[in-house]
């Protein structure tokens, strides 16, 4: 896999900075013609060595066929493409094989930062072929958040944050890696995730000592007839308590 999504980072930042084509999906998100090329790549290069593999992308009709086998690819070929298409150096291809509804292998490429992060459950996360750990922060007060800002502002918590810090990245695979190398110590999204979006960032995020859920502290099982979470919050495992006490009260 880890050859397979550096050749596709290879490829997506051919049309980096170039002014690909963009077009907006049903859904209103958007995506480009490097998504699209990034997609098919992946698709070619993994399914063709592992034909008894499923397979689920963002930018591939998910045809249920997954569900016929244990083993599933799981594949955002650019996460982030409003910043890819910005030119921000936030974006990332995002694999993964989930095996029986569990992410087993994770691999998290910034082509333009070159940071390729990668886990195998049971063998450990790593940033450069260099081991990674979570922060052991366990109070929210200091907190460096991997979030938007303004979420910690909102009228929906019980009661005010106390002071973090706050710095928005575009991919959110991007955010749990940065989070389990120790460059922020939780990242927090109230609004609904896909399967593609967390199954390569989770086992890097586990096996770097962190974890991640639901806002209400649910475990994300994958390969699901809709493959969408409610939410998300994952960080070191000393805070995550301090986390979930909040982000369980409030109404998503």
């Amino acid at each position: 896999m880890q050859s397979a999504v550096r050749d596709a980072g290879a490829l997506a930042s051919s049309y980096f900075r170039t002014s690909p084509k963009a077009f907006k999906k049903a859904d209103g998100s958007q995506v480009s013609e490097a998504d699209l090329a990034v997609d098919a790549a992946l698709k070619l290069d993994l399914t063709t060595r592992r034909k008894d593999y499923g397979w689920l992308s963002e930018e591939s009709p998910d045809d249920r066929s997954r569900f016929k086998h244990s083993r599933v690819w799981m594949v955002d070929p650019i996460d982030g493409t409003g910043a890819f298409l910005h030119e921000l150096p936030e974006w990332t291809i995002s694999a993964a094989l989930v095996e029986d509804g569990v992410p087993v292998v994770g691999v998290v490429y910034n082509p333009s930062t070159n940071e390729f992060f990668h886990a195998i459950r049971g063998a450990g996360a790593f940033l450069n072929d260099e081991p990674i750990h979570t922060s052991n922060q366990s109070t929210l007060e200091g907190a460096k958040m991997i979030a938007s800002g303004g979420l910690f502002k909102k009228k929906i918590w019980e009661k005010p944050w106390p002071n973090v810090t706050a710095q928005w990245i575009n991919s959110v695979a991007y955010r749990l890696a940065l989070v389990a190398c120790g460059r922020g110590d939780a990242t927090i999204s109230l609004t609904p995730k896909a399967e593609w979006d967390l199954a390569a960032s989770a086992v890097i995020m586990e096996e770097a000592g962190g974890i991640i859920t639901d806002h209400l502290g649910n475990p994300h099982i994958y390969n699901r007839e809709d493959p969408k979470f409610p939410s998300l919050v994952s960080s070191g495992l000393a805070l995550h308590p301090a986390l979930i006490e909040r982000t369980s009260l409030v109404d998503v």
